[in-house]
Order: structure tokens, then C-alpha cells, then sequence
């Protein structure tokens, strides 16, 4: 047995006759004349070699892919088991699995085991563990759903509704307001000083603003005007102020006892006693004339004191 000897050419076993390379576990088909080492068998080992490197680094990226996604021991024992389990076939199939170290039939045997093994344990560890696929990984003992694994869901952001808009409407509405009178003094000379009668009474105006009103959802939100027109025009009021400098009394006439020929209803002048007597420098025919001024003390026969204020022919 070699099992310890390194990789090289030795003396084959069965033909004492060449040699044959070692590959470190095993007896290849390469062969030899003995004392020559031919340049393609020593290239072809280390390729051998660099092969079961390949191999066994694919093997291991396979097995470290599995775990970062499942996150499980017990896949990981499965999925081990499973690639042991094809190995061992090939391996009584063919007789033997040099490239994966499986020398014979009884190896190929045992590993077949090995496999079976391993998948059952996986199996148990992942239901046990509450890894991918187990009932125990989707509702928790109180039957409840559990968080999924081995990811935990994103938040998926909920669009924002757009606001539905609101109605909008618009009114054209007129409305009235008073237009204030001005009032205004004025010199007047045909009223007396100290009076001020108000000549001419003022009144307000009218005017009408039209608006265009917006409503929005039946609320007012703006008002704008769109025209203004004075219906009615105010009115100044006026008052009159006084310049005129009122006359003089009349000089009172002395009551004196008429004559018997003088009327008895003047007094002051004798008024003659005649069908008609009229003030003189008047517009009246006479026959009689009297100067005044004279004082009525009784009825006014000869109508002589026109504006009634008891002086006759002032």
C-alpha cells in the first residue's frame, strides 16, 4: 500500500516491466517504460489536481450559496446529503468516483448510506428549526401566522389619494348704497340779518355696485366689481343766511281826539269824512287825500293801512 507516498512515477504493481503515476490516492491509467517520465503524463497530474480543485471549489460556492439563502442548517444537511447521494450512485454505477475520492463499490455503498443520513437529519433539524418549507415556519404554536423567512416584507408605500375638487360657481348681485348729501351756507339779502332759513332741503343719492361673486363648495371666496352707476344724485342742502338790514319802527303818532269833521278811526291826522279818502302821492282817485303817517285806532273804512300793521300811509 502507498497510501502515504506523494504524487509521482513509481514501479507499477502489476507490470514490473514500466512504471505508473501516482496521484497521491490512487493508481492512474498513465504508464511508462521504466527510467523515462514522459512530459504529457507529469503535465497531465498537476492538471488532474487542478481539476479536483475546480470541483471541489464549485462544491463549496454551491454549499455557501444554499446557506446564505436558506439561512437553515437542516437545508444545508439536505442538500449535502442529496449531492452525496447522487456521488454514491455514480459510484456503484460506474464501479467507482475517483474524482470525488470513492475508489469501489463498497465505498459508493457506504457513502450511499451517508447521504441517506444526512438527508433524514436536514429534514428533522429543519422542521425542528422552523426553516424553509416546515408547517413551524408559517404558524407559530398558537396558530397564529409567523413572520416569513428568511426575508421580512417591505413596506409597500400607499399612493396618496388625489382630493376630489370641489365645485365652483359664480353670481353677478347688485347692491344699493346711499350717496350723502353736502350741505352749504349762502349770503341772502333779501333775508334779514340774524335769520337763516334753510332754502333748499338736501336729500342722499344712489348708487349701484354690480359684483361678480365665486363660490367654491357653496362658500363665498371672492368678490370683485364689475361696475358702479349713481342712479339717483344726491341732493346739497342749502341754507340762507340773512344780510338785509330790516327798516327802522315808525315814529309812533301822537294819539290826538280827531275834530268833528275828522273820521274817528285815525288818529294822528285828521282823515276827512268823504265818500272815499286815499293816501296822497298814492295811486288811489279820491275824492279826499290825507298825508301820513297816520295811526288806525279803529276799523280801516278807507282801507289806508294796506299792510295791516296799524300805521296808515307810512
Amino acid at each position: 500500500m502507498m497510501l502515504d507516498m506523494p504524487a509521482g512515477w513509481y514501479a507499477d504493481p502489476h507490470q514490473p516491466a514500466q512504471q505508473r503515476w501516482w496521484d497521491g490516492a490512487q493508481w492512474s491509467e498513465h504508464t511508462a517504460p521504466l527510467g523515462q517520465a514522459p512530459a504529457a503524463a507529469v503535465a497531465e497530474a498537476p492538471a488532474a489536481k487542478s481539476s479536483q480543485l475546480k470541483t471541489w471549489l464549485i462544491v463549496g460556492g454551491v454549499i455557501l450559496a444554499i446557506t446564505l439563502l436558506t439561512r437553515s442548517l437542516g437545508v444545508l444537511m439536505m442538500f449535502a446529503g442529496l449531492f452525496l447521494f447522487f456521488v454514491a450512485i455514480y459510484g456503484i454505477v460506474r464501479g467507482s468516483a475517483k474524482l470525488f475520492r470513492v475508489r469501489s463499490r463498497g465505498a459508493a455503498l457506504a457513502a450511499l448510506g451517508i447521504a441517506l443520513v444526512l438527508m433524514f437529519a436536514g429534514s428533522g433539524a429543519n422542521a425542528a428549526l422552523g426553516g424553509p418549507g416546515s408547517s413551524s415556519s408559517e404558524v407559530d404554536s398558537g396558530g397564529a401566522a409567523a413572520d416569513p423567512k428568511p426575508f421580512a416584507a417591505t413596506p409597500t408605500a400607499k399612493p396618496t389619494p388625489s382630493p376630489t375638487p370641489k365645485p365652483t360657481t359664480f353670481e353677478e348681485i347688485e347692491e344699493s348704497t346711499a350717496i350723502p348729501f353736502e350741505r352749504t351756507a349762502v349770503d341772502d339779502p333779501n333775508v334779514d340779518i340774524g335769520q337763516a332759513p334753510i332754502t333748499t332741503v338736501g336729500a342722499d343719492g344712489t348708487k349701484v355696485t354690480t359684483y361678480r361673486v365665486t363660490y367654491v363648495d357653496g362658500i363665498e371666496v371672492s368678490r370683485d366689481v364689475i361696475s358702479e352707476a349713481v342712479t339717483v344724485q344726491p341732493v346739497n342742502e342749502v341754507t340762507s343766511n340773512g344780510t338785509r338790514q330790516p327798516p327802522p319802527p315808525p315814529a309812533p303818532v301822537p294819539l290826538v281826539q280827531p275834530a268833528a269833521e275828522c273820521h274817528g278811526s285815525y288818529a294822528g291826522v285828521c282823515v276827512p269824512i268823504a265818500s272815499d279818502v286815499d293816501c296822497e302821492g298814492g295811486s288811489g282817485n279820491g275824492p279826499a287825500y290825507v298825508r301820513g303817517p297816520l295811526q288806525v285806532v279803529g276799523p280801516d273804512v278807507y282801507d289806508l293801512d294796506r299792510d295791516g300793521d296799524g300805521i296808515a300811509c307810512d
